[in-house]
């Protein structure tokens, strides 16, 4: 059974930074999205790690545990929103006592990934994969993005409907902030490997595959548990994207994925944008895709909004998620079933 937290106006917001922390010229960025939640009606509670960072990691693991266990127990506390993800999450994983931990949201990506992953597959607690606590310093936010308060709002064994973004952002340009922050540029379109229109269903589960893929063979990566302990054997969905790995080590990364059973009980894998997947030797993402497709016998939907090419959709773990594309445009429905 999944357990799902709701997010109710006059929530409070804890900024805590389990990755990494915010180095003090970009202060004002942090400063920016408290005010914006704070104007939503959302009170703001900040961590001490927020404000640190030092060799590739807020502080300490201990430290970055600590604090984030305390936000965990805290009962005012109802959204957990790190400032971005970092690097070296995966150093607390086993610091948290997940036998306490009651339903509250922890939304986030990137490294992030790997703390929602672990949570939703040790407790049956539902996670978010979504927007960083920096990009909603906007004025405003891009349609897409600001679903984010919709989805954590929505109450158990109702639905929430999403759609695919009309454009996306190519690239930074700091030097010309947007006041939605990002700079939508070049039209979205959502792929099928067939070529033809896809419906798929299944529980959701995903994340960075840079990151996630070290879960597995930890007590902390067990899909097969999870399916059959909270999700009585349904199908898993899986939303995946890709940082910074080359063609071939996000293929390396996947073989192993199937190998550890991950993709045993699976109706379906969506990837995500990513400016990473680069050719060796001839051998594109679009190969390793189709290859994919053939093994697992499953639909593979890519270039979808989702990951580190904004802006992108807000992923439920433990959601029922029905995903249709057609014609480069998606609908997203996710039920919150137990």
């Amino acid at each position: 059974m999944i357990r799902y937290p709701i997010l109710q106006r006059g929530t409070t917001v804890g900024v805590t930074a389990p990755s990494s922390g915010v180095q003090e010229s970009l202060h004002p960025l942090v400063n920016e999205a408290v005010r914006r939640l704070e104007e939503k009606g959302y009170p703001v509670i900040c961590g001490e790690t927020v404000w640190t960072q030092h060799k590739a990691k807020s502080a300490h693991a201990s430290v970055r545990a600590a604090e984030l266990q305390a936000f965990l127990q805290d009962e005012r506390i109802g959204l957990i929103f790190p400032p971005w993800g970092g690097e070296l999450l995966i150093e607390l994983i086993d610091q948290i006592d997940y036998s306490q931990m009651q339903p509250k949201w922890i939304l986030g990506y990137s490294d992030m990934s790997v703390l929602l992953l672990a949570v939703t597959l040790v407790t049956g607690i539902a996670t978010a994969h979504g927007t960083n606590l920096i990009d909603t310093r906007g004025t405003y936010s891009d349609e897409t993005t600001a679903m984010w308060e919709t989805v954590l709002s929505t109450r158990e064994g109702a639905s929430v409907p999403q759609v695919s973004s009309n454009r996306y952002q190519k690239q930074w340009d700091h030097e010309h902030p947007s006041p939605c922050v990002f700079h939508l540029t070049e039209p979205t379109a959502w792929l099928t490997v067939s070529g033809a229109d896809v419906t798929v269903r299944g529980r959701l589960l995903g994340g960075c595959v840079d990151v996630i893929r070290h879960l597995i063979g930890t007590p902390y990566g067990d899909v097969q548990a999870f399916q059959h302990h909270f999700i009585h054997d349904e199908p898993i969905l899986w939303y995946l994207e890709n940082c910074e790995l080359n063609v071939a080590d996000l293929r390396r990364s996947l073989v192993q994925m199937r190998l550890a059973g991950w993709f045993g009980n699976c109706s379906g894998i969506l990837f995500g944008r990513s400016e990473a997947n680069k050719p060796i030797d001839g051998y594109a993402a679009i190969d390793l895709y189709r290859e994919l497709e053939d093994e697992l016998g499953v639909p593979i939907v890519y270039d979808i909004d989702c990951g580190h090419v904004p802006p992108q959709i807000t992923f439920i773990n433990g959601a029922v998620a029905e995903v249709k594309v057609s014609g480069g445009k998606a609908a997203v429905v996710q039920i919150f079933e137990k």
